[in-house]
């Protein structure tokens, strides 16, 4: 299944505490059981104003499902193409 990079707006997003984070974590993964197999994510960076979430979904339109259902923004969907790192210079 592809891979996608999930862009999330969220002003303050940096200064989350962590009940809130866990909160967020918590909403995220109680919409991904009821969607099943379809649909996982793997891991989310936090910044200032953003979170950024990696997830291996079917497609696009199943992104958008668990952003909507879950309350969650989802303003850039980009599939990931492929991964590179210092190895890939060798």
């Amino acid at each position: 299944m592809p891979k996608f990079i999930i862009e999330r707006e969220l002003e303050g997003a940096g200064k989350l505490s962590e009940s809130e984070l866990q909160g967020i974590s918590q909403k995220s993964c109680s919409v991904l059981n009821k969607m099943g197999p379809e649909i996982q994510w793997l891991e989310s960076y936090v910044t200032n104003n953003k979170i950024y979430c990696v997830y291996i979904a079917a497609d696009e339109q199943t992104i958008r499902q668990h952003a909507e259902e879950g309350g969650f923004p989802a303003n850039r969907i980009e599939e990931i193409k492929t991964i590179i790192d210092p190895t890939t210079a060798e």
